[in-house]
């Protein structure tokens, strides 16, 4: 019964997991220089931060050009990158540690495990001198 409810959850949350694409509207990310007055606009918009278009005749139609981003992008998308890389050997240097600490410790489990033996093996010695001190007691009795 608990299994089947187990799976039952699993696949109810990969279905809504799954479906949710199909209630998205599409509008989470817009892309630069899309047009939100209308989605089935044919004309490309300039981009603000260049001086001139640059057009160029192929086969006798022109084909616009148009610079995306400016430095300020680049140079935001640069620092980005750089805290990535930082964050990521900040990350490699935690793993490092952790392993170092995660085999410290399964040292001192394995020490404890094999120390609590000697005192369960310890204690059942003294247990059985107790009892053969007893039955010495007894007989001599």
């Amino acid at each position: 019964m608990i299994k089947t409810s187990k799976i039952l959850a699993i696949s109810l949350f990969v279905t809504l997991a799954c479906s949710t694409a199909a209630f998205a509207d599409g509008n989470a990310f817009t892309p630069l220089n899309f047009d939100n007055a209308s989605y089935n606009n044919s004309n490309v918009r300039t981009s603000a931060t260049t001086a001139t278009n640059t057009s160029t005749t192929l086969s006798g139609s022109a084909v616009t050009q148009e610079v995306t981003g400016s430095s300020d992008m680049q140079d935001a998308i640069l620092k980005l990158d750089n805290a990535q890389v930082d964050v990521r050997s900040d990350l490699l240097n935690l793993k490092a540690k952790y392993a170092d600490i995660d085999a410290q410790y399964k040292a001192i489990k394995n020490e404890r495990k094999a120390i609590n033996k000697q005192l369960k093996s310890t204690e059942k010695r003294i247990k059985q001198i107790e009892k053969a001190k007893e039955k010495i007691r007894k007989n001599m009795i």
